[in-house]
This record gives C-alpha cells, sequence and structure tokens, in this order.
C-alpha cells in the first residue's frame, strides 16, 4: 500500500485513477492544478506523485521542476504526448517514469510497484554500503553527497544514482539493459536516455568520451566507471 498523489484537471480521468488506486487498497489524495500539487507535496509526505502536463494553470513539466526543488517523492508522468525528444526530456528533468494516456491499470500498478521498489531499497540501503570510493570519487549514499578531489558535485537525483550504482561495482562492466533495470526501474527504453545522463555526468566529472577519466564506454557492451590509471 502506498500514499498516492494524483494530479488530473480531467474530472473523468481522475475519478477514474482515484477508484482503481482505492481498490488496491493505496491511499489516496488528488488535485487538479499544479499549484494545489505543489502545495499538497510540501504539506503532506506522498509515496509516488503521478503527474498529468496538461494543466490548466501550469505546464506538467515546469510542475515537475518545481517538485523537483522541494522533493524527492517519485514522478509518474501520465501524458498524451508520446513524442520521444518530450519523454527523454522529461527523464532528464527528474521524473522516474511515464505512461502514454490511454494506460491500462494493470499498467500503472506495475509502473508504481517499480519506482516505489527502488525508493524504498534506497531507504532501506544497509549501512556498510553507505559510503563509496572510487580514486577521487566519494560518496555518501545515505546523505546523497558526492565529491570529487575533496569537491563537492552537484549532480541531479537521476545522475546521482547513476554514478552511485557503478561506483558500487568499480571496474565491471554494466549492460545498459541492467542501467535500465536498476537504475531507471526500467525493462525497456531508449539508449539515448542513458547516453543523455552520462554525458552531463562526464562533463560534472571533468571528462568528456574522447577523454575519460572514470566512466569508460565499451560500445556494444555497457559501461564501467574505474579510477583513473
Amino acid at each position: 500500500m502506498a500514499s498516492v498523489l494524483v494530479v488530473e484537471d480531467d474530472q473523468f480521468v481522475r475519478s477514474a485513477l482515484i477508484r482503481h488506486l482505492t481498490e488496491a487498497a493505496h491511499t489516496v489524495r488528488s488535485v487538479g492544478t499544479a499549484l494545489e500539487a505543489l502545495r499538497e507535496v510540501a504539506q503532506v509526505g506522498f509515496d509516488v506523485v503521478i503527474l498529468d502536463l496538461g494543466l490548466p494553470d501550469l505546464d506538467g513539466s515546469e510542475a515537475l521542476k518545481m517538485l523537483r526543488g522541494i522533493t524527492d517523492v517519485p514522478v509518474i508522468i501520465a501524458t498524451a504526448r508520446d513524442d520521444e525528444a518530450e519523454v527523454v526530456r522529461l527523464l532528464n528533468a527528474g521524473a522516474d517514469d511515464y505512461l502514454v494516456k490511454p494506460f491500462s491499470v494493470e499498467h500503472l500498478s506495475a509502473r508504481m510497484s517499480a519506482v516505489l521498489r527502488r525508493a524504498r531499497g534506497r531507504e532501506a540501503a544497509p549501512e556498510e554500503s553507505a559510503g563509496l570510493a572510487v580514486g577521487g570519487l566519494r560518496i555518501d549514499v545515505r546523505r546523497r553527497r558526492a565529491e570529487l578531489d575533496g569537491v563537492t558535485l552537484d549532480l541531479t537525483r537521476r545522475e546521482f544514482d547513476l554514478l552511485a550504482f557503478l561506483a558500487s561495482r568499480p571496474g565491471v562492466v554494466v549492460a545498459r539493459k541492467e542501467l535500465l533495470a536498476e537504475v531507471w526501474q526500467q525493462s525497456y527504453g531508449d539508449d539515448q536516455t542513458i547516453d543523455v545522463h552520462l554525458s552531463w555526468l562526464r562533463r560534472k566529472l571533468g571528462e568528456t568520451a574522447a577523454r575519460p577519466r572514470y566512466l569508460h564506454t565499451l560500445r556494444g557492451v555497457g559501461v564501467k566507471l574505474e579510477p583513473p590509471a
């Protein structure tokens, strides 16, 4: 069971989601605008937010950015937009997953379970894995902080998750399919999503794909993180 905030202005869709989620034993609150959603999230603790993009007061993508400024709660985008570039942009902006309307209740439940497992897995991480060190990288998993040579890295949530996952397996080549499953909690997806995050992460680590220091891509195989030689 989870506490869910449904952000949806279409009353028919909203009522259907509330009914099905309640029948699945979830605790549900709902709002119809982005500002109401921000107010609810600031005042009430939720396990997951289902966010529509076509809101009357503010585009959902802008609402997502504002949500990410105040909380790490998992956000599943519910959208009628199926443009690939738009989906990638939303994932890069901090969405945990997305569903293209219309979607089945079973599909939504499966995606919710995946993001909740990931979120709860972070909270239940064992003490011994709380600190990671690879070369000049120091990663505090519990506090979600990362440093490179003593300088704090300004990472997005997804960039941190990706770095921490690779740092927990130093020198091991991780397949893209495994990254999608473990970092994005998706059984399928576009390699472009991973490439974009790797590119941003490399920039913050002071390297490039052509001149890597920590992040090494093995074409057709996967990615590994290891200290500079």
